[in-house]
């Protein structure tokens, strides 16, 4: 390809973040969050995600994301082996965005952005969300809990 044919830029500009907490059995249970009728993706089931700050590391902007959206603040928190990675012909951009799981203990606490919440085990959740990335990011979370979360993917949080 000559130096002077276009390329779309490729991007990192917002995370996912799966949140979860396990039953009696060990079981996953995979939190989403119905978008709210005024905001994008109105009336959609989504995980938790958002736009990365100015200055701001991938797993920063995961953590904020999930505090700002749910008021949770995590047990365990580990980035997925993966990323959701899909092109944008609006922009001409391709966005490869890193993906992250968040082990929760309670009920989130909405902000304006969603008007429901829902815990759901894995199939369900699959058949909720409406993107074919998040589906097999869910699956994956999914896979790398029962097979044991390597430590080299997860990132300590401060206990504050």
């Amino acid at each position: 390809m000559a130096a002077s044919e276009h390329r779309p830029p490729i991007v990192t500009r917002v995370v996912d973040v799966y949140p979860y907490r396990l039953d009696a059995d060990g079981q996953p249970a995979f939190l989403l969050l119905r978008r709210s009728p005024e905001v994008a993706y109105s009336g959609q089931w989504r995980m938790v995600g958002g736009k990365m700050e100015p200055g701001e590391t991938a797993w920063q902007a995961a953590l904020r994301e999930l505090h700002e959206e749910t008021s949770l603040t995590p047990q365990h928190f580990w980035a997925l082996p993966s990323y959701n990675g899909f092109y944008e012909w609006q922009h001409d951009r391709v966005n490869l965005i890193p993906a992250f799981a968040a082990q929760v203990t309670a009920d989130p606490v909405l902000d304006r952005e969603h008007d429901a919440f829902a815990w759901y085990s894995v199939s369900e959740a699959r058949q909720a969300l409406h993107w074919p990335e998040q589906r097999r990011l869910l699956r994956l979370a999914a896979e790398t809990l029962a097979d044991g979360i390597p430590e080299a993917l997860v990132i300590p949080i401060d206990e504050r």
